[in-house]
């Protein structure tokens, strides 16, 4: 028998692959990396600022199997990585009331991360191309050579950000061996229109406070309106749940149609949005910019939609402006012991590739943590 390359080949360089690097034992891994440095989208990560984590943190806040996504997030929850980047000195800040933040630039994680990754082998500029198996050894080709290992793990991520090289591998690896894929789509990403509420694109720069139903779910935070349609974080959490068909919007959250309606002002100086988005509402629903007071029963009436806005997104912007895939390798074919393929021994897969997606927070890389932990513990015993 040949010797093997190495006794993991890990497909990916983003956030779970370089976490499950760090925490494996010395010369254990090769990573493949598409791209020419390691980490590319923790860079740019929350604008270069990058939310690690998250103080609320629970299984609900993903979309996915909770059960599952539970069990991995308890074995190395947020306490647990905040307490081991603090012991490689990097102490995150709690910003937005309870989401943690790198305290200057996204490059102080990844400095960690590369720190902590160093004795493990990194091929950069390669791209793996097909993975197959011959009795208990993978033989993984890329477009430079053919690499073996008796363990491979895949986290190649999702369909986002293909400028930072995304690709569909790890989706195609876990078909070959047997895998379900989960429908995959864009997902924390704006939603496109329909005809009707073109009038939207106008107000485009326009910002308000909004929560939106989807379905069971309900989504709160600000609505930004966009040349494309309409983005936001409020927008961009109600992505991870929709798939088609209409979603409610209540652009006055809390707002009491009593607490004017003796009022001399006109409308557009009441309601709690911004004077340029209530004149277009004015505009849509016929009714003149007066006094409150003056308002007539059916004028109110009409207003009061603003509180259960409904409409089908045309889509959304793709996956050039999404943030992460949902969608992807069905955890019912995972063990959350130990992130191997129930159908493949020796292969993993951990990370963004899997169908749990986090809402907007830090969630994600909480996740990305998380698994490779886990994944790791299997491998190596991981340390922490």
């Amino acid at each position: 028998m040949r010797s093997m390359d190495a006794d993991i080949i890990i497909v990916g360089g983003g956030a779970s692959a370089l976490m499950l690097a760090s925490l494996l034992p010395p010369h254990r891994s090769i990573i493949v990396d598409a791209n020419a440095r390691a980490g590319e989208k923790i860079r740019i990560s929350g604008g270069g600022k990058c939310n690690i984590t998250n103080a609320v943190m629970d299984a609900s806040y993903y979309r996915g199997d909770e059960a599952f996504t539970a069990q991995i997030l308890k074995r190395f929850d947020e306490n647990a990585l905040l307490s081991w980047l603090d012991k490689y000195g990097l102490s995150p800040v709690l910003r937005k009331a309870h989401q943690y933040f790198c305290p200057n630039s996204s490059q102080e994680l990844l400095d960690v991360l590369l720190c902590r990754s160093r004795k493990q082998k990194f091929f950069h500029n390669e791209k793996v191309l097909d993975i197959h198996k011959r009795g208990d050894i993978f033989y993984v080709k890329t477009d430079k050579r053919t690499l073996t290992a008796p363990n491979v793990v895949i986290a190649s991520g999702g369909l986002s950000f293909p400028k930072l090289g995304a690709s569909s591998i790890g989706y195609e690896v876990a078909e070959k061996f047997g895998h379900t894929i989960v429908k995959t789509a864009p997902a924390l990403v704006g939603l496109t229109l329909q005809m009707e509420q073109f009038f939207f694109k106008t107000l485009a720069g326009v910002s308000t406070d909004v929560e939106i139903h989807v379905g069971e779910h309900l989504c709160k935070g600000s609505l930004l309106f966009a040349h494309k349609g309409i983005s936001g974080p409020a927008v961009l959490d109600a992505s991870l749940y929709w798939e088609k068909g209409q979603i409610a919007i209540d652009f006055l959250p809390g707002f009491s149609w009593k607490m004017i309606q003796k009022s001399n002002k006109n409308i557009s100086s009441l309601l709690p949005m911004p004077k340029r988005l209530t004149k277009a509402f004015l505009l849509q629903f016929g009714v003149e910019d007066k006094a409150a007071k003056s308002l007539l029963k059916e004028e109110i009436d009409r207003l009061k939609g603003l509180h259960a806005y409904h409409f089908a997104p045309a889509g959304t912007f793709g996956y050039t402006k999404a943030e992460v895939t949902k969608g992807g390798v069905s955890t019912d074919e995972i063990d959350p012991e130990t992130m191997m393929s129930r159908y493949e021994k020796g292969l993993y897969f951990i990370g963004e590739v899997l169908d749990v997606t986090g809402q907007l927070g830090g969630y994600n890389f909480q996740w990305a943590f998380s698994s490779a932990f886990v994944c790791a513990k299997s491998l190596g015993r991981g340390k922490q």
